[in-house]
């Protein structure tokens, strides 16, 4: 039976289904990349749609290739969010919701990144986000990264439009402790530390990420994983590592 998205659920997974060989024992050997990352981990992030479009055949594609309560989350494109800075991007918006809408129930959350340089603006982020929600039935992720976006204004209007903060690690831009903007929902971005997207978390840093990760999920809230430390390969064992607690859970 599928897992119901209302309820507390931990979705550990990687920005993009590349597997490494040192990885290879713990996914099945037959089926394309993605059927094969599927098979282990509930959900990946879709990073390259940021850079550039992709068909709506092929979202359907990867909606079919996955289980049905896989959730994949999806970066919105950076002529959005970086060159139009959120403003009157509707024939955009429409035009990347015939694509990812294609992914159906499965498409889970949108993962909306500012360049570090931009800083809070209310009503274009309002309307900006009330055009998300009107066309997209999924969470809204938003990471920021300028320290304007983490003031009382900003919170508040994270909060009124429904948008779950990303916490990243490392943070940037974040001047104190991070502050939720939902009761429900968390979206946790690991892109490597002390080199960001370089370095593997420690056995120690995913215990402490994952015993964080089991008090919301045992409060019903759905914790989103991303692993983003993506340029040597480190992501997929530490995924692994933290679903498991070992690399090597052979299937």
């Amino acid at each position: 039976m599928p897992q119901s998205d209302s309820n507390g659920r931990l979705l550990v997974g990687c920005a993009g289904w590349s597997l490494p060989s040192a990885c290879a024992d713990a996914f099945p050997v037959e089926g394309s990349h993605l059927e094969r990352y599927a098979a282990v981990f509930p959900t990946v992030e879709i990073n390259s749609s940021f850079y550039k479009p992709h068909k709506p055949e092929t979202y359907a594609r990867w909606a079919a290739s996955v289980p049905d309560d896989f959730r994949f989350a999806v970066k919105v494109p950076r002529a959005i969010t970086h060159e139009a800075r959120l403003i009157e991007v509707d024939e955009q918006l429409d035009r990347f919701q015939r694509e990812a809408g294609m992914l159906g129930h499965k498409l889970g959350c949108l993962l909306v990144q500012l360049p570090p340089r931009f800083g809070f603006t209310d009503a274009p982020a309002h309307a900006f986000f009330d055009g998300l929600r009107a066309r997209f039935g999924c969470s809204i992720a938003f990471e920021a990264r300028h320290a304007s976006w983490f003031s009382e204004p900003a919170t508040a209007l994270l909060r009124e439009c429904g948008v779950v903060r990303v916490i990243a690690d490392p943070a940037a831009g974040q001047p104190g402790p991070h502050e939720p903007t939902s009761d429900s929902e968390a979206y946790v971005r690991l892109h490597g530390a002390p080199r960001i997207y370089y370095s593997r978390y420690s056995q120690e840093d995913l215990a402490r990420w994952r015993a964080e990760f089991d008090a919301q999920v045992a409060q019903g809230r759905k914790v989103w994983c991303i692993f983003d430390n993506t340029a040597e390969g480190a992501s997929v064992p530490n995924a692994l590592e933290l679903m498991h607690g070992q690399v090597m859970q052979a299937i």
